[in-house]
């Protein structure tokens, strides 16, 4: 196991990838809501929504692909990786804000008020080519995921639910709605075209605006246990404790803890007891060695802490009695 899909991730793959992304939605945006006003379709209109919140998330997710990979320095000596969560988060709160509530709003009002369907043909054009823009920022994003799953020999929808680079994760997930979204708006633009009413549109805004909002808080769910603190996977905990008790002079391992800092790194603290007797020395090239066994099995790890600790004393801190 060279990695662990948690932490697994390309920075400038990902860079690329939502800057496609972007320039994708951009585009696409500006065509949505030209035909949404000339066609007066509102699930045309909340397509275009959906397509500038798609754009605005693209813009933080590369704020947070630049500032996340800033190196450490003395006032964060850990590194900047939370930052990207940040950013991400905030991405997924524009994605619900500028795209779901939009959308739910446009469709309760043209089922309240009623609309006077327009011609569609600009619309299907329009959604015609943006379909065929967001297949090929899907293709990408997923070309980036299924090539990161599989150099890592797990499953690709293990890969994408448990993935570190939510960068990547939003654009598959952003463009995936984005598909869905447009055929909706298709059926919502036929629907109207061959019965003259305007609910079947409404009806249309409202499922692209719980479409949006499912997008929004899986994403925000994913942002939001990474920024909170996110151990290794169970397997890869297990792992480490394995390579930890494989060392010389190390005869338990009390206490592992890991934490996910970014899509390519992680960090592992452990309270460790080392052979009774074992001279400074030998304790000293015991930590060095299990920090070296640590990287070369799990790339991601980029800072190991051992704190030496004697097996009578976490038997003391759990209330048992230190001499058994």
């Amino acid at each position: 196991m060279a990695e662990d899909p948690q932490a697994a991730g390309g920075g400038d793959e990902s860079t690329f990838t939502v800057i496609v992304a972007a320039l994708a939605n951009l585009g696409i945006a500006l065509a949505k809501a030209v035909a949404g006003v000339l066609s007066g379709s509102s699930a045309m209109l909340s397509e275009a929504a959906h397509s500038v919140a798609d754009t605005v998330t693209e813009v933080l997710l590369l704020t947070a692909l630049r500032r996340g990979g800033k190196p450490p320095d003395d006032d964060h000596p850990l590194g900047h990786g939370a930052e990207r969560y940040l950013w991400a988060l905030l991405a997924a709160v524009a994605t619900f804000v500028g795209g779901a509530v939009f959308s739910l709003y446009d469709g309760v009002h043209s089922l309240v008020t009623g609309e006077e369907p327009g011609d569609p043909l600009v619309a299907y054009v329009v959604l015609a080519v943006a379909f065929l823009l967001e297949s090929l920022s899907l293709r990408t994003g997923l070309r980036q995921a299924r090539g990161q799953a599989g150099r890592l020999h797990v499953p690709f929808r293990r890969y994408l639910r448990r993935t570190a680079d939510t960068a990547v994760k939003a654009v598959v997930l952003e463009d995936t709605a984005a598909l869905i979204g447009l055929v909706l708006a298709a059926g919502g633009l036929l629907g109207g075209q061959l019965t003259g009413s305007g609910a079947f549109d409404g009806a249309a805004s409202l499922c692209i605006g719980v479409l949006l909002l499912y997008v929004a808080w899986v994403l925000g769910r994913s942002n939001a246990e990474l920024l909170i603190g996110r151990a290794l996977p169970r397997a890869a905990r297990e792992r480490i404790r394995a390579e930890l008790l494989a060392v010389d002079d190390i005869e338990a391992v009390l206490e592992l803890t890991t934490l996910v800092q970014g899509p390519r790194a992680a960090l592992v603290a452990a309270r460790v007891d080392f052979r009774d007797g074992a001279s400074a020395a030998q304790v000293e090239w015991a930590c060095e060695r299990a920090e070296q066994r640590l990287r070369e099995a799990f790339p991601m790890v980029r800072r190991v802490y051992l704190d030496p600790t004697p097996g009578w004393g976490q038997r003391r801190s759990e209330g048992l009695n230190p001499w058994p």
